[in-house]
């Protein structure tokens, strides 16, 4: 209640949604859970879903790297024009020659 005796209330949408953990969080669960497993300790039950919830990881972080790399997409085209080059480690090295 605020002082004056109203009730103030969070909109549904802001209350509601939970916060999506970062690429980085997904990714660190992932190889968590991986060691896990590939230490070899787990009973079939548990390896079972643990083996589900990687899938489900590797999923999220394929789809964060996809948005990702959509929005570099779209900046770069943005920026011009320019048009997109596969990266290979020769071009990224100064004063090397470009392949047509």
């Amino acid at each position: 209640m605020t002082p004056a005796g109203n009730v103030t209330r969070v909109p549904d949408n802001v209350a509601a949604k939970p916060k999506q953990p970062g690429f980085e969080d997904t990714l660190a669960e992932l190889e968590a859970l991986v060691a896990r497993m590939e230490a070899g300790s787990l009973p079939l039950d548990e390896a079972l879903r643990s083996f589900e919830r990687g899938v489900q990881l590797t999923r999220e972080c394929q789809a964060s790297l996809q948005a990702a790399q959509q929005r570099v997409q779209m900046l770069t085209e943005l920026r011009g024009g320019a048009a997109l080059q596969d990266f290979t480690t020769a071009a990224a090295e100064p004063g090397a020659a470009t392949e047509p």
